[in-house]
């Protein structure tokens, strides 16, 4: 795979705003997050609480640094948001019988029942996009394939690996 820059766009043309695929990504997060902040009210819940929220319905109790690699959140992030979620009675926190070092998360009972209120969302979102099921497939592929591309860019320009 190349790594050169197409030279079809003029040099001067290249920090414009409108040809950062950075900013249109920023751009379409942000709108999400208005659509998701309307309709996590109801849940109480914010958009990086019903992350975690997925990840334990999907997966039952998680260790905390399990819980991280899945939203790609580092500690500093996640305490204070399992912190806020244990407050609301959504989750418990313990320190693994198995390895004191590890803090397991799983949800309380009222989390877990907080699951069926929450299978509108994914509905609810969909039709806010305006897109297909095929278009969405289609764009979770690209951005899948993206975030791989840029995890590895990222490794290959750390300072370490020179």
């Amino acid at each position: 795979m190349s790594t050169q820059v197409p030279q079809t766009v003029p040099q001067e043309e290249w920090l414009r705003l409108d040809r950062q695929i950075c900013f249109s990504l920023h751009a379409a997060s942000r709108a999400f997050n208005g659509v998701y902040r309307v309709i996590l009210k109801d849940l109480g819940l914010t958009y990086p609480q019903y992350l975690v929220m997925l990840v334990l319905w999907e997966h039952g109790e998680t260790p905390v640094k399990r819980l991280g690699e899945h939203l790609r959140l580092d500690s500093g992030t996640l305490s204070p948001l399992l912190k806020r979620l244990e407050a609301a009675g959504l989750v418990r926190r313990e320190r693994s019988a198995r390895d004191e070092r590890s803090v397991e998360v799983r949800p309380t009972p009222e989390g877990a029942a907080l699951r069926e209120r929450a299978e509108e969302v994914p509905r609810r979102i969909v039709s806010a996009t305006g897109f297909t099921l095929e278009e969405i497939g289609d764009l979770h592929a690209r951005l899948d394939r993206l975030t791989g591309a840029l995890d590895a860019a990222a490794l290959q320009e750390s300072p370490g690996r020179r």
